[in-house]
């Protein structure tokens, strides 16, 4: 136990630069105290005492503004950066080594019921209020975008953004976490800056053209 509490602590040294001793993540680091209160009411959520695991939910919805249902399935060295807003589903199942950022829903798409939530790999890193609805896949090293809409499952080593969601990089090789939310691909202005482009090359003929028919006209007037 002690094991994991301390991983727990140093995953937020290796994810956020701004922490900078034991005693200040223990004590004000939200997202350390949602993950710690959760694992307790996991706990009885497995021993099918629901209704004290809901209470232990909601008193950490209550202090730290992260909602995680307890019947959430949660890996190793997860990371909720900053955290207001976040919530999580019941049947959600997030792997090790996941990054999530303010503001994110791993959420379902209606009143559904079994599987209803997403499945999030390893390594993956979900940025400033995305929300990832339904029961889908979000592959290993994938990232999300900040403000995105996920619907689809995400392919392995992949980056998505948009409303909704879209993939933009998807190289087979493994992506760093360290998404850049103010540099992200933007799929549309690549298309409009093509189309632009294309648009140039079309007047750039258009005017050699008129230029040519007008040097014919002059020679047969003459």
């Amino acid at each position: 136990m002690f094991k994991r509490l301390k991983e727990d602590i140093e995953v937020v040294f290796d994810q956020d630069p701004a922490a900078r001793t034991y005693f200040e993540v223990i004590l004000t680091y939200s997202g350390l105290h949602a993950i710690w209160a959760h694992r307790i009411a996991h706990f009885f959520y497995k021993k099918k005492m629901f209704f004290i695991a809901r209470v232990i939910s909601q008193l950490s919805r209550f202090f730290t503004g992260i909602e995680i249902h307890p019947g959430a399935k949660i890996g190793r060295r997860f990371f909720i950066d900053h955290g207001m807003g976040v919530v999580i589903g019941e049947t959600c199942e997030i792997g090790d080594n996941v990054t999530v950022y303010q503001g994110v829903t791993l959420g379902g798409t209606g009143k559904e019921k079994g599987k209803r939530h997403p499945t999030i790999k390893d390594n993956a890193l979900i940025a400033s209020g995305a929300k990832v609805l339904g029961s889908i896949t979000i592959g290993e090293n994938a990232k999300i975008g900040a403000g995105s809409v996920v619907l689809k499952d995400v392919p392995p080593n992949s980056t998505v953004v948009g409303i909704p969601g879209r993939v933009v990089v998807q190289d087979g090789v493994k992506i760093k976490k360290d998404l850049k939310h103010n540099k992200l691909p933007d799929p549309v202005a690549d298309l409009l800056n093509s189309m632009q482009q294309e648009i140039e090359a079309l007047r750039s003929e258009l005017e050699q053209l008129r230029k040519e028919g007008a040097r014919t006209y002059e020679h047969s007037d003459i």
